[in-house]
C-alpha cells in the first residue's frame, strides 16, 4: 500500500494522508500538524518496523475505512477492538511523548506503551520477542522521517511504501 503524504499551504493546520491500496481503491486522514512528526505518520514507522498484523496501517491496506479504523481503535469503551490494532496505537502514543521530549527513555517509552493498552484491557506488546533495539528501531527512523517531512515543500507529497504482515 502506498502512503501519499499531502503537504498542504503553510497556512493549513491539517495536512493530508492517501492510502492507496494495491487493488487502488483508497481512503484518506487529515494529519494535524502538531510540531512533531504527525501521528499517521508515526503508525508508518511503528508498524513497518515491528511484527503487527492488526495496527492501523494492516487494516487500512486490508480494504477498512481510515475514519472507522481511527474511531473504533480510540474508543476506549470498545471490547472488540484487535488486541493488536490498540498495541499498534499505544506504542505510536509512547513513541510520540519520547518525540516530544526530545530524547529516547526507552523505560519510559515501554511504561507508558504498556499503561495504554492496560487502560484499554489489553496486554501491552511484549518486546521481549524483538531482538532489536528500540531507539534505532523507532525513535531514531521517526526522527529521520520527521526530517524529510519538514524538509518537504509546502505544496508537496511524500510518498512511503507500506507492506503489511501477513496474517
Amino acid at each position: 500500500m502506498k502512503l501519499i503524504a499531502e503537504k498542504r499551504s503553510k497556512t493549513d493546520k491539517y495536512d493530508v494522508l492517501r492510502f492507496v491500496r494495491n487493488n487502488g481503491s483508497c481512503t484518506e486522514a487529515l494529519m494535524p500538524r502538531q510540531g512533531i512528526l504527525p501521528h499517521d505518520l508515526v503508525h508508518y514507522v511503528v508498524e513497518s518496523a515491528l511484527p503487527l498484523r492488526h495496527g492501523f496501517l494492516s487494516l487500512l491496506a486490508r480494504g477498512a475505512d481510515a475514519q472507522f479504523v481511527m474511531e473504533s481503535v480510540h474508543d476506549k469503551s470498545n471490547p472488540n477492538v484487535e488486541t493488536e490494532a490498540v498495541q499498534a496505537e499505544a506504542i505510536v502514543e509512547g513513541l510520540q511523548a519520547q518525540l516530544w521530549s526530545g530524547a529516547f527513555d526507552e523505560a519510559a517509552f515501554m511504561e507508558g506503551a504498556a499503561a495504554a493498552c492496560t487502560a484499554r484491557n489489553k496486554l501491552p506488546f511484549d518486546f521481549g520477542i524483538l531482538a532489536v533495539d528500540l531507539k534505532t528501531t523507532l525513535y531514531d527512523r521517526a526522527l529521520a522521517l520527521n526530517e524529510q517531512w519538514n524538509n518537504a515543500p509546502f505544496y508537496s507529497t511524500l510518498t512511503l511504501e507500506f507492506s503489511p504482515q501477513p496474517v
